[in-house]
């Protein structure tokens, strides 16, 4: 059954053409807030600024019935990415190597060397080319650490205010929205984070588990195929497959 996750491929359309949930539909994205207030980026309350930690804290590959503290896999270990951390050729540009790198993904079918060739890839998507996006990306980081959702979500509008074509912004502020079960919200930011990278597999996953909770099951397989299409060796994605489509297929013979 596997074999053939791999080979489909299938389009997103159902956000676009009026598929979401009813359910899910609590309201347009929020605004964004005033750019004026971003100069200096103060500390938010109660932060330590001498405290550095990485822009995006990926989840463990887990369940896709768990919410997760963002959509996206694990990164890889050390041991993983230490041997061959920059594999760009010479005359190779960085758009290039990341479609090199996601055609190197569909080819792997060992968990552990397709982790490392996905941490490559995220690493890509975490490269702003912005300081100051890459400090509010840090600071929403720290403030979904605390569960202080008000700051986190203050500093991702600033974030989009500044570079609304960055795909992470939307994908870490959709996590955020999903997480306060804003799921009108956290399908907008998706939708919003796979125009600018489709092949996003973490927005992908999150848009899969929206459509699952709210009984959206066929859409919901739809949407796990397609991450298997760009991340075949992606376990949570084949374990949901698997599952919903013996729920909805009947086991196979």
């Amino acid at each position: 059954m596997r074999g053939v996750f791999y080979c489909l491929t299938l389009s997103f359309g159902f956000l676009a053409s009026g598929l979401v949930p009813a359910q899910a539909q609590d309201g347009p994205p929020p605004s964004v807030t005033d750019p004026d207030r971003l100069p200096g980026v103060a500390p938010l309350p109660g932060e330590d600024d001498s405290l550095s930690p990485p822009m995006v804290i990926p989840p463990p590959d887990e369940a896709p019935t768990d919410n997760p503290d963002a959509f996206g896999s694990a990164p890889p270990t050390e041991e993983e990415t230490a041997p061959d951390e920059d594999t760009r050729t010479a005359d190779e540009t960085p758009v290039q190597e990341i479609d090199r790198l996601f055609t190197e993904l569909r080819r792997v079918a060992d968990a552990r060397d397709a982790r490392r060739v996905a941490g490559r890839i995220e690493r890509h998507w975490r490269r702003s080319g912005s300081a100051t996006i890459d400090l509010l990306m840090q600071r929403a980081a720290r403030a979904m650490t605390r569960e202080d959702n008000a700051a986190a979500l203050d500093v991702l509008d600033q974030a989009l205010v500044i570079a609304p074509d960055y795909p992470e912004a939307w994908n870490r502020r959709a996590t955020l929205n999903f997480s306060m079960n804003r799921l009108g919200k956290s399908l907008a930011d998706i939708e919003q984070t796979l125009v600018r990278e489709p092949r996003h597999w973490g927005a992908l996953m999150g848009l899969a588990i929206i459509l699952e909770q709210t009984g959206h099951k066929d859409k919901a397989l739809e949407t796990y195929l397609r991450v298997l299409a760009v991340y075949p060796a992606l376990d949570s994605a084949q374990d949901a497959a698997g599952r919903l489509s013996e729920e909805l297929l009947g086991p196979a013979i």
